[in-house]
């Protein structure tokens, strides 16, 4: 199980954490399975750049310490970004070029599976290393309203590591809070609720699965 050590990276990770938790005024309701520093995946709907900062930061700091966010690496590789996502986050930061050419080879004919495999990469290199991850299977920021249909990541994840846990998290009221264009956030309290855990079931088919999973989250909704 990977853990920080302490030190001037770890305590920048909790002052800020701290501050977002302020900020935002966000509290955790978890359902069925509490907070736990085994491997899972916190998978969430996706409609401001202040989601994964206010999951990270709302997870106990023995779980946020070994849990990694997802993030585009063209946002987050330069300046004060790519320190924090370095220093502080220690983000998974993924290639959306990658992930293009990915999806051309498996419109293509290509070999589909190892198409959907390299676009995870990072993640499943992350995940073999014992990391929890913060992910968001929508693939692209949604309107605040409606989770759009997961891409297939999960899907291969699950695959890919067998008996891996997702827990579902819904994030409400971020999209109002900070919305697309916007530089400073509106004083909203967010919310946040953690589902129980789901995990791949033996035979199940990729759309039924994502479809599942996306039902689990979509039923977590509050706001």
């Amino acid at each position: 199980m990977p853990t920080r050590s302490a030190g001037p990276s770890a305590l920048a990770a909790g002052l800020l954490a701290g501050s977002i938790r302020l900020l935002t005024g966000v509290r955790a309701e978890w359902t069925g399975d509490l907070p736990t520093t085994e491997q899972r995946v916190y998978y969430a709907n996706h409609s401001s750049h202040l989601d994964f900062l206010v999951l990270w930061a709302a997870l106990p700091p023995d779980v946020r310490a070994v849990t990694r966010p997802v993030a585009a690496a063209d946002y987050w590789s330069s300046g004060i970004r790519a320190w924090l996502a370095k220093q502080v986050f220690r983000a998974v930061l993924v290639d959306r070029g990658v992930q293009a050419v990915s999806e051309m080879l498996h419109a293509a004919g290509g070999d589909k599976a190892e198409a959907r495999r390299q676009t995870v990469r990072p993640l499943l290199d992350a995940l073999a290393e014992g990391s929890s991850l913060v992910f968001f299977p929508e693939g692209t920021r949604g309107n605040g309203y409606e989770v759009s249909p997961f891409r297939s990541g999960l899907h291969t994840l699950c695959e890919a590591v067998p008996g891996l846990k997702l827990v579902p998290a819904y994030l409400g009221n971020l999209s109002r809070m900070l919305p697309k264009g916007e530089v400073l956030p509106v004083p909203l309290v967010c919310t946040l609720q953690f589902g129980p855990c789901v995990s791949l079931a033996e035979g199940e088919n990729r759309k039924k699965f994502l479809d599942r999973a996306r039902e689990a989250l979509c039923t977590l909704r509050r706001d």
